[in-house]
């Protein structure tokens, strides 16, 4: 039988480099708050003049950290080429497969991804400063409501709940995915 491709949920923001790392980590706090399922302690953090959720989870704080300052890493170093890095946040459904010789093993099957384009931009004047700021605010308030309105409208793909594991879903994010012809669009093959 074949296994259908996850949905996949394209967000693109824009940042410049003293923000960064605030607003992807803002977008992955945003995309968490909706998609964790376990019991959290709500939060809410200011950034560009917005108010966005956040969930006081050290193991997924520290996560988000480590990825987020790779993802800034990988962009600084190309960043004479193009100034461009991707984050994939996946979240997988454990299931029983069937094996032949060694009787039944679980295997993750992605049910959702989120892949979060970063173009960071690099003011020279105090005039392009202002206007690289109204555009990251623009850019993170479209990616926040992006968000909402996709958890709010597709919700038929989630996978019920059927254990009693703290976190029912595991997760991964992934700096700089490398694409495979099953799993990837094309598009994304300039970074590979």
């Amino acid at each position: 039988m074949e296994q259908r491709r996850p949905p996949e949920y394209i967000l693109e923001v824009f940042a410049d480099t003293a923000c960064v790392k605030d607003v992807v980590k803002a977008i992955l706090h945003t995309i968490f708050f909706h998609r964790y399922f376990t019991s959290i302690s709500p939060l809410t953090r200011d950034l560009l003049d917005l108010t966005l959720p956040a969930i006081d989870d050290v193991d997924l704080e520290t996560l988000i950290d480590q990825r987020t300052a790779a993802l800034v890493r990988a962009i600084e170093s190309t960043h004479q080429q193009r100034g461009r890095g991707q984050l994939a946040v996946q979240f997988f459904e454990k299931k029983r497969r069937k094996s032949y010789f060694f009787g039944k093993a679980d295997e993750e099957v992605c049910w959702e991804q989120w892949t979060l384009d970063v173009t960071l931009a690099t003011p020279r004047t105090e005039t392009e400063v202002l206007k690289v700021r109204r555009a990251m605010t623009k850019s993170l308030q479209k990616a926040a409501f992006k968000i909402v309105n996709i958890v709010n409208q597709h919700k038929d793909h989630i996978p019920p709940i059927t254990t009693t594991d703290q976190n029912p879903f595991p997760y991964q994010i992934v700096v700089n995915p490398k694409p495979t012809a099953d799993t990837w669009s094309p598009r994304m093959g300039f970074f590979s």
